[in-house]
């Protein structure tokens, strides 16, 4: 629990101050130690969970939404008859590691919203609670207990209340513990990392030894200043120190691979390969081939029409796992393709961005973030026919 998120919302300060036990646990405000009468018409205590929307990295913003879920079983009237009045849905609700609720309420207020978490959890303590008085009139939720602030181990400078806002806390953990390493910042490998670094990923490793150039700054996310390109800073450290306002564990490493340092890559989960030279691809292969390393090779193909008045081309996402490394081989090019307009720098941000969202996509499947029907080892988008194609053999 932040101590910093409670001293800067008054709110949650007058909750604790009040007796309530309050817990802040992966993005979801948690409120322990509530009464309520059960079918058998004994006083139990559950727990009230509600997400947590923020206005800024450390300020509440209004209730996002007049519903909570509940650890325990259904609250019931004084007289052991359920109570209807908040009933939403029951079921398991995983709402997070170490969280999973049975129930979910909904009690919505006259004016159809919470001006504030403090109105929107006595609220609910109220009309849960005051069965549990009925029948034993010294029950309260008001426990006064202290529970010690504990600063969540977290990657992220602030709290993503997003994924507890979805409830899909839970999917978002499993990219915990995964290191991952990106070789290859340039158009499309910069998107990538863009899009992993708002995972819970433990580590980025980035891997490329180019100064950073006015070109870049047009296919990069977001837009580079003059003064940092003046500054003639590589293109890792750029990112690193861009992406640290954000989170920790991007870490530079100002080199480009090649059969001395290869090596390095064996140690991680997946390996976003976004290179342009097809001798590096195939060293790189050829080196984590009888390895547990899960690699995603990303390309771009682009060419002008015959009449030079509009473009066509492909871009491409293929993974090599362990049980595909060869069928990899035979999709993965090979040889540099400079004939092609593409290797001449061209301004297609959309298209880097593009085939950096399959890429992702596809690692969020193989991570079981996303389900998986298909299992294809190759997806391919057409730009002229529109055309997503995959092969899965």
């Amino acid at each position: 629990m932040s101590r910093q998120l409670i001293s800067r919302n008054p709110e949650l300060q007058r909750l604790i101050d009040e007796g309530f036990d309050i817990e802040i646990r992966s993005g979801y405000l948690l409120i322990h130690s509530v009464p309520y009468v059960t079918s058998s018409k004994q006083v139990a205590c559950g727990v009230i969970v509600s997400e947590l929307s923020m206005a800024t990295s450390d300020m509440l913003d209004r209730p996002s939404t007049h519903q909570v879920h509940f650890i325990g079983e259904h609250p019931c009237k004084a007289d052991g008859s359920d109570l209807v009045q908040i009933r939403c849905q029951s079921g398991e609700f995983k709402l997070a590691e170490g969280i999973t609720a049975q129930h979910w309420f909904s009690n919505k207020p006259k004016c159809g919203y919470y001006e504030s978490y403090y109105e929107k959890i006595t609220s609910y303590v109220r009309v849960i609670s005051n069965q549990a008085k009925a029948v034993d009139p010294k029950a309260d939720a008001r426990t006064f207990r202290a529970r010690e602030p504990i600063e969540e181990e977290s990657v992220f400078l602030y709290q993503d209340t997003a994924s507890s806002r979805a409830g899909i806390q839970r999917l978002a953990a499993r990219f915990n513990q995964q290191r991952i390493a990106i070789v290859g910042l340039g158009g499309t490998g910069s998107y990538i990392l863009d899009l992993v670094a708002k995972t819970h990923v433990c580590e980025i490793h980035l891997f490329d030894g180019d100064v950073l150039r006015p070109h870049n700054a047009f296919r990069f996310p977001g837009a580079i200043s003059r003064e940092v390109l003046d500054r003639e800073v590589t293109k890792v450290e750029y990112l690193s120190e861009h992406y640290a306002n954000m989170r920790r564990g991007v870490v530079p490493h100002n080199v480009m691979i090649h059969e001395e340092n290869v090596k390095l890559l064996i140690e991680f989960d997946y390996v976003f390969l976004s290179v342009d030279r097809g001798e590096v691809r195939q060293l790189i292969l050829h080196a984590l081939a009888d390895t547990d390393v899960n690699i995603i090779d990303v390309g771009i193909g682009l060419n002008l029409t015959d009449d030079q008045e509009s473009l066509w081309g492909t871009c491409r996402v293929t993974a090599s796992t362990p049980s595909t490394r060869e069928i990899a081989l035979t999709r993965i090019p090979k040889v540099d393709r400079d004939e092609e307009l593409y290797a001449s720098n061209i301004q297609v941000a959309d298209f880097n961005c593009l085939n950096a969202s399959l890429a992702v996509t596809k690692w969020k499947r193989m991570s079981s973030f996303y389900l998986d029907d298909h299992v294809e080892h190759e997806t391919t988008f057409n730009v002229n026919l529109n055309q997503l194609s995959k092969c899965t053999h």
